[in-house]
C-alpha cells in the first residue's frame, strides 16, 4: 500500500493499494509518528482497492483518538467496493463519509 500524507490547511492521508490486516499495522505507526496539528483529518481513499476489518478498526481507532482533541476525520472518495463495505458493516453511519 502506498501512503501520501500533505500537511495544509486540512491533514490529508492518501490511500492507494489494500488496506488489510498487514497494512493497517503499517499505516497506523505511520500515523502514531505523524503530527496532527490539523482540525480537519481527511482520508483520501480515492485509489484503495479494498478495505478489511482491520481497517476499518484502525479508522474507528483514528477517529476515537482525534474527537478528544476537538478534531474530526473525513473519509472521502470511495469507490464502490468499499462503499459496500461500509454500508454493510455500518461503517457509515459511524464515520464521516463524502
Amino acid at each position: 500500500m502506498e501512503i501520501k500524507i500533505e500537511h495544509g490547511e486540512n491533514l490529508v492521508i492518501s490511500l492507494k493499494g489494500r488496506l488489510d490486516t498487514v497494512t493497517s499495522v503499517e499505516l497506523g505507526e505511520k500515523l502514531e509518528k505523524e503530527e496532527m496539528n490539523e482540525k480537519l483529518v481527511i482520508m483520501d481513499m480515492k485509489e484503495l482497492e479494498y478495505i478489511s476489518s482491520a481497517g476499518l478498526r484502525l479508522l474507528l481507532t483514528l477517529k476515537k483518538k482525534l474527537s478528544p482533541e476537538g478534531k474530526e476525520l473525513e473519509i472521502h472518495n470511495l469507490n464502490p467496493v468499499c462503499q459496500e463495505v461500509f454500508r454493510v458493516t455500518g461503517f457509515g453511519n459511524i464515520l464521516t463519509v463524502k
